[in-house]
C-alpha cells in the first residue's frame, strides 16, 4: 500500500464495517518513536529561510524523508519545526529495516 520509504509503511491495515455493511480498509495509527532510541547523525542550526525537506534534503540526501526529522525531533508538525531561527534540530540516521 506504502513505499518501503514511507513512514506509514509499517503500520497494520484494518477494515471497519460500517452500519450499512460498507467495509472501509484504513491504516491503524502511527506514534512517534522514542527520540532518545535514534543515534544522531547531525545537529543543524536553522536560518530563516529553512524548511524541512530542504534540510532532509541536505542530510539525509532526499527530501522526503523530513519525516525522520520530525521523529527525532518528537514533532508532528513539520512547519513547527522551521517556525523560530536559531533553533537546533537533531537528525537523526534513518532506521535499518
Amino acid at each position: 500500500m506504502f513505499d518501503s520509504s514511507s513512514r506509514y509503511y509499517s503500520l497494520q491495515q484494518a477494515t471497519y464495517t460500517t452500519a450499512a455493511g460498507q467495509k472501509v480498509a484504513y491504516v491503524r495509527r502511527r506514534f512517534l518513536p522514542p527520540a532518545d532510541t535514534m543515534q544522531t547523525l547531525s545537529e543543524v542550526t536553522l536560518n530563516e529561510s529553512d524548511r524541512i525537506d530542504t534540510i532532509a534534503a541536505r542530510t539525509l540526501g532526499n527530501s522526503q524523508q523530513y519525516w525522520h526529522i520530525c521523529d527525532a525531533n518528537n514533532a508532528m508538525n513539520p512547519s513547527a519545526l522551521t517556525a523560530e531561527p536559531g533553533r537546533k534540530l537533531r537528525v537523526a540516521l534513518p532506521p535499518v529495516t
